[in-house]
């Protein structure tokens, strides 16, 4: 497994591929997702260093009802198909960012979710073929105004609030996801604890299904559906999403 991501200090910003023996990051001439040559930069410690937002897709296509018993928990039929729609890259946040909460008077909810990145031009691409269009995995918190979802019956602007798609820390290559646990903590308690291994459509499916539309460029994210468990944010909370192995998630939360 290896494991890059998007890094400021010693006066620059840039990306770079972490060595998690060594904990040193060596920069990248460009961003991982479109090729993986290193700069002669020496590598820094990531001690000095501030991990920012790993990823800058020109879209983010989202997926609904991807767990069983997420569709149970909200009363939804299992689609037949990938329930898919596009997200505002305006969305995105850090690791350790701050979501905001727009109105105080809206139930608004956290999901956490696999989240890929494209690594290549995809466009028809077939289930067999799609794991050579995928660079790696991130994890990915899906904040939902669920009372705009639910009065408004379409997904974009319920959850493409500015802050409301938490990315990160780091983009993961080389790893299996075929059954990682998802789990999501608030503040301390575990209130998600699912595995992709129960995702109704697979990493594969989607990417075809969505390149039969869509043309996926390099830098791209999915963000893949949640497990049950879901359940809404208030100021004060601090939600950590973890998916396996990986660096741990984390956002606070306030209001707008």
């Amino acid at each position: 497994m290896r494991t890059f991501g998007h890094f400021t200090g010693h006066g620059a910003a840039f990306y770079g591929e972490l060595d998690a023996a060594t904990q040193t990051v060596r920069a990248l001439k460009q961003p991982f997702w479109l090729g993986l040559e290193h700069s002669d930069q020496a590598a820094i410690p990531l001690a000095q260093l501030k991990a920012g937002l790993p990823v800058a897709p020109s879209k983010i296509v989202a997926v609904g009802l991807n767990y069983h018993d997420h569709a149970k928990e909200r009363n939804k039929p299992v689609p037949k198909s990938p329930l898919t729609w596009l997200e505002s890259p305006a969305s995105l946040l850090p690791n350790g960012g701050t979501i905001e909460l727009p109105f105080p008077d809206h139930r608004i909810d956290y999901e956490a979710e696999l989240c890929i990145v494209i690594g290549r031009r995809a466009k028809n691409v077939t289930a067999a073929t799609a794991p050579e269009f995928i660079f790696g995995y991130t994890a990915a918190n899906d904040v939902t105004d669920r009372t705009i979802q639910d009065a408004e019956g379409q997904f974009a602007r319920a959850k493409g609030f500015d802050t409301f798609t938490p990315v990160g820390p780091f983009v993961y290559s080389g790893v299996d996801v075929s059954d990682l646990p998802v789990v999501l903590e608030l503040n301390g308690e575990t209130r998600q604890n699912g595995r992709t291994g129960e995702m109704i459509f697979k990493p594969a499916e989607l990417l075809e299904f969505i390149t039969k539309c869509t043309t996926l460029l390099p830098g791209d994210i999915i963000i893949t559906g949640t497990p049950a468990g879901v359940g809404n944010l208030k100021p004060g909370d601090k939600v950590i999403v973890k998916i396996g192995s990986f660096a741990p998630l984390e956002a606070n939360v306030k209001a707008a």
